[in-house]
């Protein structure tokens, strides 16, 4: 028995939007969902609590991270990172495979695993299919991810084809490693930018028959024009009837794509990162909360929003906050573009429950330029 399970519960009449529920060890969560980021264990300036207040199911934290500090053993002594973090909703951990494909000057790949060094001190590290499936094991998240290698755009043929085959023989690694009964193991469909690699990695994946499976290799510097067509491309030969997750992406023009195309699940530290900038989300896009036009706007940052910042807080007090450098002012975005996207991705499953995916989907877009 799989300790995390997918349950379909509608698809959309008129494109591929699905609607579903994620069984985990920690609580039955809807689909599709946005997971915050939480990559060292804590999501930037927000606690537990005011996650929960903005209704977030699924978290994710980093293997690579939590590998460096404070070591998988520290977190395994404290009871595993959902009592390490006080965090009582489900949590998945990412194999550490983007954050090694992101230091590609400092790695070096062999059929064996990644030599790195690490970005904290320089020592040499090392990290191989079995070595994360073990952390993410002592870890102790519901869901854990496997190895993979995520391939760079653009990317010659030959390489991305020779990456997309070792992906699959260390899925297959992380598989004969995995043992936990109380936590799944998802693989990582790649592939590059070629519709047949993608259909390969989907397949042989598919065959391992893995609790989930996540896409990756996607958002990588490639126009969005060309991620939809390789989703839309990749989605087709996934399994229905486990979770899709679509790795790294969280802007709500390529969610709602990407709802479209079939995509149960997201991450990104996108709404964090650009909250610490002063950038608040907005369905019409964005809104640069420490620009001058804001001194005196006593407006919320939108008045649709039911957000603890909006209910209390203006424009020109945020502002004033990120002028006097006060961290005040990231907690307040930071909850702003969190509970946007949670909310967002809310409004997306009432959409497909109600059978207006499509008109939700055309009118958003119509209205975001984000």
């Amino acid at each position: 028995m799989e300790a995390v399970k997918f349950e379909l519960i509608k698809e959309c009449s008129t494109t591929g939007a699905r609607l579903g529920k994620l069984h985990t060890p920690h609580g039955v969560f809807n689909t599709p969902m946005f997971m915050p980021v939480g990559t060292q264990a804590t999501v930037k300036t927000i606690s537990p609590e005011e996650l929960y207040d903005m209704e977030a199911q699924v978290i994710l934290s980093n293997t690579y991270h939590l590998f460096l500090r404070p070591g998988q053993d520290l977190v395994k002594k404290a009871g595993g990172l959902h009592s390490f973090m006080n965090y009582k909703n489900g949590m998945l951990t990412d194999s550490g495979g983007f954050q090694v494909f992101s230091l590609a000057a400092m790695r070096k790949i062999t059929e064996e695993g990644v030599s790195f060094r690490s970005h904290l001190d320089g020592s040499t590290k090392f990290l191989s299919p079995e070595i994360s499936t073990t952390v993410q094991e002592a870890l102790g998240a519901d869901i854990a991810m496997a190895f993979d290698e995520c391939i760079p755009y653009p990317a010659e043929y030959d390489y991305a084809k020779t990456s997309t085959e070792r992906t699959s023989r260390w899925a297959k690694r992380c598989l004969d490693t995995h043992t936990r009964p109380d936590q799944s193991l998802f693989g990582i469909v790649q592939g590059g930018m070629y519709p047949e690699l993608r259909k390969m990695s989907a397949e042989t994946l598919a065959d391992m028959d893995f609790a989930g499976y996540g896409i990756g290799g996607l958002s990588v510097g490639e126009p969005k024009p060309l991620m939809y067509e390789i989703l839309g491309k990749t989605t087709g030969y996934m399994p229905k009837n486990k979770a899709r997750y679509l790795m790294g992406v969280g802007t709500p023009d390529c969610m709602v794509e990407g709802v479209a195309l079939g995509v149960d699940m997201f991450d990104c530290v996108y709404p964090t990162r650009v909250a610490r900038n002063g950038t608040a989300m907005i369905p019409e896009g964005r809104l640069v909360v420490r620009n001058a036009q804001y001194a005196e706007d006593f407006k919320p940052i939108d008045e649709r929003c039911n957000c603890y910042t909006c209910r209390n807080y203006s424009r020109a007090y945020i502002r004033h906050l990120f002028h006097a450098k006060e961290i005040f002012a990231l907690r307040l975005l930071s909850i702003h573009n969190l509970y946007f996207l949670l909310d967002f991705a809310k409004k997306m499953r009432l959409a497909i429950a109600e059978d207006r995916f499509a008109d939700f989907k055309n009118k958003f877009l119509s209205e975001y330029n984000g």
